[in-house]
């Protein structure tokens, strides 16, 4: 069983704009990354590739980087996560921009269960949250924001 999740949100401004969100990844001022409501993302150096941190339980390296393009981080937790997840900038024209970030691989051992059980319902939260916070960052509001399910709800409840 492979998995392959997409979260994407256009953003009316040019691809510069939502590229320099990426390159603040972790940093003091990550307008990114859903913090504090979620586990901050952490990195040991600055965002480069071998740089290596995490959120949370979830660990990982950052196997490659183009700055106000792409950011990929290879899994290296929790155990059975084989694979990566990673942001990219798609300019649409002058003033529009896709941001996607895409999950790609294959559970292993507990990571069978522990992916569609909980992992994937959090993942599934902490990246429209994120996606909120780069439009709240690109034009000062959020159009749609994204609502928790009671499921996850339940979750972070039971992880505190």
């Amino acid at each position: 069983m492979g998995v392959h999740h997409v979260h994407e949100r256009v953003l009316p401004v040019p691809g510069a704009e939502v590229g320099r969100l990426i390159d603040g990844l972790s940093g003091a001022g990550d307008r990114l990354w859903p913090h504090p409501d979620w586990p901050p993302m952490r990195l040991d150096g600055p965002l480069a590739p071998g740089a290596a941190g995490g959120h949370g339980p979830v660990r990982y390296t950052v196997a490659a980087y183009v700055p106000g393009r792409w950011v990929r981080f290879a899994f290296r937790g929790p155990r059975g996560f084989d694979g990566f997840h990673e942001y990219t900038v798609h300019p649409l024209g002058a003033d529009r921009t896709l941001l996607r970030h895409t999950l790609a691989m294959r559970p292993r051992g507990p990571a069978r269960l522990t992916w569609p059980l909980v992992y994937r319902h959090l993942h599934d939260a902490v990246l429209e949250d994120s996606l909120d916070r780069a439009e709240r960052a690109c034009t000062g509001t959020v159009t749609r924001p994204a609502r928790w399910s009671r499921y996850v709800r339940l979750l972070r409840g039971l992880i505190r």
